[in-house]
């Protein structure tokens, strides 16, 4: 996404653009749904804690580790093969993202550098940086040609300063811009898609939209789809109106499926006290 133009609020434009106000207000209802559940009134760090086991295994699914909730729940051992390697980094990101509320909105750059270094720290020095021009990345989801290194640095920096000058763009027009932008980027040589959902959600919690981290929009992206997901993401890549209301729309699908799954926990939960 250009940071440059006209406007001086170039995410409140985007929140302009036809079917966005829709996706928008859809969001907020099925937001509203979950935190209105009784069973939140009294359980919510339990709703919260399944929503990030299940955030994680989301995330996890869309860069290839695809397994089962049930065995996400049950296994330790994360060091083994190169899909364990990518489940734990989802779960410790997941873990890491609540700790990092607090700065994402003054330093948001030094917050992907953090994501980066919690999810990849056995990559030596490539850890916690953006990459180096030559460096080779590792993310097999996205195959479209890699930005250089000087447009990562100056669009990374664009990026940034959206961020903290705020915007009166509702949260998931901000959430779907920083997902897609670190997507397009791929500022690391690893883990990129799982940095970009978890700043996605990081966007989410922090704006206030869903506080208690209980609608995760990795479980929302992971049930699309990966071909719903790329394609949605030509969309952002294109930079048009309809491409960029498109990415917007499948984020906040996304997001609505992750509170419908949230729920369908509250109201397991209900059943088992009844």
């Amino acid at each position: 996404m250009s940071t440059t133009g006209a406007t001086a609020d170039p995410l409140a434009a985007l929140g302009a653009l036809p079917g966005v106000a829709d996706s928008v207000e859809s969001v907020r209802k099925a937001v509203d749904r979950v935190y209105g559940h009784r069973i939140m009134r009294r359980r919510s760090n339990e709703i919260t804690s399944e929503a990030a086991l299940r955030g994680a295994r989301g995330s996890a699914a869309l860069s290839g580790a695809d397994w089962a909730l049930e065995e996400v729940r049950r296994r330790t051992d994360f060091s083994g093969d190169d899909e364990a390697r990518v489940v734990g980094a989802a779960l410790r990101l997941t873990a890491e993202a609540g700790q990092l509320l607090s700065i994402w909105r003054q330093s948001p750059l030094r917050v992907l550098a953090r994501l980066h270094l919690v999810a990849a720290a056995e990559q030596g020095g490539q850890v916690g940086r953006p990459r180096q021009q030559g460096e080779p990345v590792d993310e097999p989801l996205v195959t479209q040609p890699l930005p250089s290194a000087a447009d990562v640095s100056a669009r990374l920096e664009g990026l940034s300063e959206l961020v903290i000058a705020g915007s009166s763009a509702p949260a998931l027009v901000t959430a779907a811009v920083v997902h897609g932008e670190l997507l397009a980027l791929r500022p690391f040589v690893s883990h990129n898609g799982l940095v970009a959902r978890t700043a996605e959600r990081i966007v989410l919690v922090g704006s206030g939209l869903d506080p208690k981290s209980v609608c995760p929009a990795e479980v929302g992206h992971a049930e699309l789809g990966r071909e719903a997901y790329l394609a949605a993401f030509d969309g952002y890549l294109s930079g048009t109106a309809d491409g960029m209301a498109a990415w917007i729309a499948h984020c906040g699908k996304a997001v609505g499926l992750g509170a419908r799954e949230s729920t369908a926990v509250c109201e397991a939960l209900q059943r088992g006290a009844a």
